[in-house]
């Protein structure tokens, strides 16, 4: 399950802080995937680059954000998906109330198929029941944990 990927994978991040803003947001949620190699940091400047031409096309349901730019940057070295939760929403369109984010699932893919994949995977992952709200509530990586072990019990 994507949730036990992150964690094996030193993907996950439980901000303490608040963002100072949307962009602020975007460049801390490329963290994890810039410390192991995943990306360049130039990658997250074009994903802040691209919401600032096409709108906060990231926040795909309100609070929750898939940061990503196209699947063929040459800044991006591997594939994985990083999460990062703040501590209180960012907003990205203050005239848009559904246009803020909690959660970021930060996308990085080597090529379409994967990129496409990974968009998929977590789709899925979202449509869990409750899942979102759950997450949310976790505030820090012992709680992370223990959602990880009921979300695995459940599935058996």
């Amino acid at each position: 399950m994507l949730l036990n990927d992150f964690l094996e994978n030193d993907l996950v991040d439980i901000k303490s802080t608040a963002a100072k803003n949307w962009r602020d947001a975007i460049k801390q949620s490329g963290e994890k995937l810039i410390a192991h190699q995943y990306i360049r940091p130039e990658y997250m400047t074009e994903v802040i680059s691209n919401v600032e031409k096409n709108g906060p096309y990231i926040v795909i349901v309100p609070g929750v954000a898939m940061p990503h730019a196209l699947a063929e940057s040459e800044n991006v070295l591997g594939t994985a998906i990083s999460f990062t939760k703040f501590p209180e929403p960012v907003i990205f369109d203050k005239n848009n109330p559904d246009s803020s984010a909690q959660l970021f699932f930060t996308l990085a893919a080597k090529d379409p198929d994967q990129h496409l994949a990974n968009i998929s995977e977590l789709s899925d992952l979202l449509m869990t029941d409750g899942l979102i709200d759950r997450l949310l509530t976790v505030q820090n990586l012992s709680d992370y944990k223990t959602l990880l072990d009921e979300e695995n019990k459940k599935r058996g």
